[in-house]
């Protein structure tokens, strides 16, 4: 596994941290990996657009309109 540093953090968001981690019953160290984790499964928006500008256009005839009408119409 690797090992994260990280400098000149603000005294007050470390207190909050520490004690969010006390309150979870875990150590600072496994608090901390966990919100990095959680972070990390949500991709940023450009990696968003990198996956969408990735994929094959589609050709189809039928308007969005029109699909919307035919999906609200079944309801």
């Amino acid at each position: 596994m690797a090992t994260l540093q990280v400098r000149n953090l603000p005294e007050a968001t470390h207190q909050t941290l520490r004690t969010r981690a006390t309150r979870a019953g875990q150590s600072l160290s496994d608090y901390v990996a966990g919100l990095l984790n959680m972070s990390t499964r949500v991709p940023t928006l450009e990696e968003w657009f990198d996956r969408v500008n990735a994929l094959e256009p589609l050709d189809t005839d039928t308007r969005a309109a029109d699909v919307l009408r035919e999906e609200r119409d079944r309801r």
